[in-house]
């Protein structure tokens, strides 16, 4: 997206009674915010909006799908492609893996179903499952973390 574009958004953002504008095309997702729990930007009203969409840009950037406070130790496993992730190769089925399990390279993790193509996403690392950051049968974009391992 232009950086004009993006401006206008923050312009919008600013002139009316909104919070959050959230804007997906082409598989692309921006999310501009006017508050933020760690740090408010509301105090910001006399600065251009140039200078409130940099401060913006910065503070989503160091956001993460781990909840605030907590830090991502380990390794991330990120979707290669968007689509529907799956835990398991059918419902009845039990999950590839579960929290505590030991993974190695190679080993099936999850299916990200696109475009009615199941596809097995298999572990480039071997290690530890300290975390599973989505749910089963949740939609997930392109680069979007998966899993975090601590590597053994």
């Amino acid at each position: 997206m232009k950086r004009a574009k993006i401006l206008e958004l923050v312009e919008i953002l600013e002139s009316h009674d909104i919070a959050e504008i959230e804007i997906s095309r082409w598989g692309r997702k921006i999310r501009i915010t006017k508050t933020l729990p760690e740090k408010s930007i509301s105090g910001n009203v006399n600065k251009p909006a140039q200078q409130q969409f940099a401060e913006v840009a910065s503070i989503s950037e160091t956001q993460s799908e781990v909840s605030p406070g907590e830090e991502k130790k380990g390794i991330e496993i990120k979707t290669p492609i968007v689509g529907t992730y799956y835990q398991a190769p059918s419902p009845d089925a039990e999950p590839y893996i579960k929290i505590g399990d030991h993974i190695s390279i190679g080993q099936p993790l999850c299916i990200i179903e696109a475009m009615k193509i199941m596809n097995v996403i298999e572990s480039e690392v071997s290690g530890k499952i300290v975390k599973e950051l989505v749910e089963n049968a949740q939609p997930v974009e392109y680069n979007q973390t998966l899993f975090i391992v601590e590597p053994t």
